[in-house]
Formats: C-alpha cells, structure tokens, sequence
C-alpha cells in the first residue's frame, strides 16, 4: 500500500495533477468502477461522472496492459528455455 501511494503521489506532483484526480484514481484502480464516483462526489456531487470515467479507463487500459505483461513473460520463457 505505501508504494501505491507513493507512485501515485509522485505522478500527481509530476504531471501537476489536483489531490482529486489521485484519490479518485487510486480508488478506481483498488476499488473499481462502483466505488469511484463516490469518491468523486464527495469532492463534488457533479464529478461522479468522472470517477465512472476513471474507472472504465481503468478497466480497458488494464486489459491491454495485462495483455502486453503476458505477451513478455512468454517471450522471456521462451528465452529462458534455449
């Protein structure tokens, strides 16, 4: 959980992000799409929207991503092996 946070916190101060868009991303990634509008709307009521959002990017870049980290490890199997 500390390096969570600490990746997400460094992220934020390098692309100059508001504490906002860090915990409702970081809700969106633990808890997915059901919790992050609340999250959201407790900065705003109108930003739920934007922790659904966050969360269904979540989902789709981590799909691809998932992909691509099971596409190395084979690749480095395959090396291993030879």
């Amino acid at each position: 959980m500390c390096f969570h946070i600490l990746i997400l916190m460094g992220v934020r101060r390098l692309i100059r992000a508001p504490i906002f868009f860090a915990a409702v991303g970081s809700q969106a990634n633990v808890g997915g799409a059901a919790s992050a509008p609340i999250v959201a709307s407790a900065f705003h009521p109108a930003l739920a929207p934007v922790g659904v959002l966050l969360a269904v990017a979540g989902y789709v870049l981590g799909i691809y991503a998932a992909l691509l980290c099971a596409s190395l490890l084979s690749w480095v199997n395959t090396i291993s092996i030879t």
